[in-house]
């Protein structure tokens, strides 16, 4: 791609994002997430496959329909209320038009089909872009208009996405896919928890896509996209082994990794409000979450497949990408739990 379509590209993205975040007014937001969504569409078709453009058409289908939800929404809601503030939604109608927009855009469960295979058709950058960046603007959303949402649909939606972003990937064997469902499941926890502390749920989000963009980056420095072929990975990157093997049981929620601090404040907060079977579920959704990401485990750290390469000496070849940031984001991802109580005050 060229430098300067990538540099237009990009700046769309941040101003979409930026847009939705400061916006007060319904149309500014609706507009950044528009401006969102076609500038990451030149991102999943390059390079040119038939995949890709078959997951971008089916991305901008997905969009556009939640979009147009949105739209009514707004309209409906100025319409009975005169009102086109984003903390004015006072409408029934248009509170759960909303919610069920937010949802479809999110990827929640039962509208997270398109998620893994258009995750799954795309290159593993963009697929980077799409489970992280790409959350901010609707989560932002959701955080802003957390009081007037409807919150029974929330709520099962959060709890069905859980269970299904577990159970969805216990059987997967593209990295790609895995992921997709890991993110559908992580959407699940931070919309259960908006309703109660909203400021968890950024907290969450932040962890989330520090996480992922870590293990993003590490898999597409190895260019490994199946379970099958990161099994040889220990013997030509030991150190990204490690990074992998880190951050999968991070993503898993295990302590004393990072991953752990939002999960136990978020069930700790259900507890605390006594909603004790919304916390059993989570928790055994997490259960699920854990498993596939202890497959990829087991897969990079006890096997070897047999067609690896059994020699000790690899032959150099230089590196053309980047890993500087790679570091920085494993030490992020992994040691941020004992700044837990700072995250308990705010």
């Amino acid at each position: 791609m060229s430098p300067y379509v990538f540099s237009i590209i990009s700046i769309s993205l941040l101003m979409g994002t930026t847009l939705t975040l400061l916006s007060n007014h319904w149309l500014m937001a609706w507009m950044g997430l528009e401006i969102n969504t076609l500038a990451i569409i030149p991102m999943m078709t390059y390079p040119n496959h038939p995949r890709a453009t078959e997951s971008a058409i089916k991305y901008f289908l997905t969009q556009a329909t939640a979009s147009m939800l949105i739209m009514f929404a707004i309209i409906h809601n100025a319409w009975m209320t005169n009102q086109w503030s984003l903390l004015q939604m006072s409408d029934q109608t248009a509170s759960t038009l909303m919610t069920l927009a937010l949802a479809i855009k999110l990827g929640l469960a039962p509208f997270h089909f398109w998620v893994p295979k258009l995750t799954q058709g795309i290159p593993l950058l963009s697929g980077m872009i799409l489970l992280t960046w790409q959350k901010v603007a609707p989560t932002s959303l959701l955080y802003q208009m957390s009081p007037s949402l409807n919150m029974k649909i929330l709520i099962t939606l959060a709890i069905t996405s859980a269970l299904l972003g577990g159970w969805g990937g216990l059987n997967q064997t593209h990295l790609r896919k895995i992921l997709a469902y890991s993110s559908i499941a992580h959407m699940g926890w931070m919309t259960i928890i908006i309703s109660i502390n909203p400021t968890m749920t950024l907290i969450n989000l932040l962890i989330y896509i520090i996480t992922t963009l870590n293990l993003f980056l590490a898999l597409n420095f190895s260019s490994m996209t199946k379970i099958k072929t990161i099994t040889s990975l220990w013997n030509k990157s030991t150190p990204m082994t490690i990074i992998i093997f880190l951050t999968l049981l991070s993503l898993g929620g295990l302590p004393p990794l990072t991953g752990f601090m939002p999960k136990w404040l978020i069930l700790k907060e259900l507890l605390a409000n006594d909603n004790v079977v919304m916390a059993i579920l989570m928790a055994l959704s997490a259960l699920l979450s854990l498993f596939f990401y202890m497959r990829i485990i087991y897969a990079t750290t006890l096997t070897m497949y047999p067609t690896s390469n059994n020699s000790k000496l690899q032959w150099f070849c230089p590196q053309t990408k980047t890993v500087n940031i790679i570091p920085p984001l494993t030490i992020l991802s992994s040691l941020l739990l004992p700044l837990t109580p700072m995250f308990i005050i705010l």
